[in-house]
């Protein structure tokens, strides 16, 4: 068969049988729900090394040990967070206004996969979708299939062995763009959860369905000389978070923005905790190799190891190089470093003062990463006031990207779907979650006189 025939078949089949399981799964008792996402999260738990590895060597993206960590953050952090929460029933009431608000499931959610991370984002989304009582369909990335397969396979097999019905948990295994083109807009779709590129993305908001999805993360991080005595814990911050799966989550920051006063310093610190910096030549070499004539990323230089980009590039790197640097002053496709770049390369450049520091900041943001995440490491709340302005939907204080903007560092909710509001076409800022997957009713009793209008009104 047809391989686009056969991906829409199989798109049709699986979401008229998450309907029907939808269907049987509606009016659960939230106990039991609760059950069966935990019985989830310790089933992937124990799977995480072996999916973690299972994920690089398909996809040819990442690092295996910081899938495991990825993976576990969901099994552990997500599912932590989700036993605290409610979601269905009542979520509250307010006895003086007479309203009391109740949770319902929103049906069957499309879940689009990313191929950066074929596992994770599938453990996140299903239980996430569970927790809210929704069927889920995951449609992972083609260079994916076997990886998305697999997690669902272990979190279907258990889900079902708690009670849950056949078919509330899936995932595509057979993709292709016309296939997860046909679920998003198929009439039992009632949600789309859509992670991936630009064209996934804007495939998504034309599905005509309601759609959570995220954007491109160009991250700032502009390092205040408040931070001047401190920058050797700033920089490890920075190439923990950048280096994390050799760069390939977008929350991770993209340019280090340095007051005068620090930035040789800032430098020397970087250097110390395993950063290259490229000579020009050297950095001209490697946008080419990063990114195509048609400014974009190269897919095949996503996710790979500094010394890999630096050997493609016709330079060499010293041992234990985490992330490659190039020393920037310009923001824009005539310096394609400057854009988001799903690897371990950052941009550096020295601001002339602070008011130019959160300036650069604003210029990096709005090109290629509106609305996404910035950071900031800075000790003077003036500064991160004025800071606070990039249009971003995060902006995180003393941190490193990935850990805070995710929620492990910070109180944000954990997440591996980040909204990135209406700078970028988005419906959300938040970080999404499973508050994100229900529909909300309100109960509301008469709590004036309704005559009163006539008076209050009336002519």
């Amino acid at each position: 068969m047809d391989a686009d025939l056969k991906s829409v078949a199989a798109a049709r089949r699986c979401a008229e049988k998450a309907f029907d399981a939808y269907q049987q799964f509606l009016g659960t008792d939230p106990a039991q729900v609760d059950a069966i996402v935990e019985a989830m999260a310790a089933a992937i738990e124990s799977e995480c090394a072996r999916l973690g590895r299972m994920a690089v060597e398909e996809t040819g993206y990442g690092n295996a040990e910081h899938k495991r960590m990825k993976d576990l953050m969901n099994a552990r952090g997500t599912a932590d967070w989700l036993r605290d929460i409610t979601t269905l029933g009542c979520l509250w009431r307010d006895d003086a206004t007479k309203i009391a608000a109740f949770g319902e499931p929103m049906g069957v959610v499309a879940a689009l996969i990313p191929v950066t991370n074929p596992s994770s984002t599938v453990i996140f989304k299903v239980l996430s979708a569970v927790k809210a009582g929704n069927a889920i369909v995951c449609a992972p990335h083609p260079r994916g299939v076997k990886t998305g397969n697999e997690v669902v396979r272990i979190m279907s097999r258990v889900a079902e062995q708690m009670g849950a019905p056949s078919g509330l948990i899936q995932c595509l295994d057979a993709v292709t763009i016309q296939g997860t083109a046909e679920l998003m807009k198929h009439r039992r779709t009632s949600v789309v959860m859509a992670t991936g590129g630009p064209a996934m993305v804007k495939a998504a908001y034309s599905s005509g369905k309601p759609t959570l999805a995220v954007g491109a993360g160009n991250v700032p991080c502009y390092v205040h000389r408040s931070k001047a005595k401190e920058l050797d814990e700033v920089a490890e911050m920075i190439i923990a978070s950048k280096s994390f799966d050799y760069g390939t989550a977008c929350v991770s920051e993209q340019a280090v923005i340095a007051d005068p006063e620090i930035a040789r310093d800032m430098r020397h610190a970087l250097k110390l905790a395993g950063a290259y910096f490229c000579t020009p030549a050297e950095a001209d070499r490697l946008a080419q190799v990063i990114f195509t004539a048609r400014q974009a990323m190269n897919p095949e230089r996503v996710g790979q190891a500094p010394e890999v980009l630096a050997g493609l590039a016709g330079f060499s790197v010293p041992p234990r190089t985490k992330v490659l640097v190039s020393e920037e002053s310009e923001i824009g496709w005539q310096r394609p470093l400057s854009a988001e770049k799903l690897n371990p390369v950052l941009a550096f450049y020295e601001a002339r003062d602070s008011a130019h520091g959160v300036e650069l900041a604003h210029g990096i943001a709005k090109f290629e990463g509106w609305g996404h995440s910035a950071v900031i490491h800075c000790d003077d709340p003036g500064t991160v006031a004025a800071f606070a302005s990039v249009p971003t939907g995060r902006v995180l204080v003393n941190v490193p990207a990935i850990h805070g903007g995710a929620g492990y560092a910070t109180d944000l909710e954990p997440s591996f779907m980040l909204g990135t509001g209406t700078w970028s076409g988005s419906i959300t800022s938040d970080n999404v979650t499973a508050l994100h997957l229900i529909n909300i009713k309100r109960v509301a009793y008469a709590n004036r006189p309704w005559r009163d209008i006539n008076e209050e009104y009336g002519a």
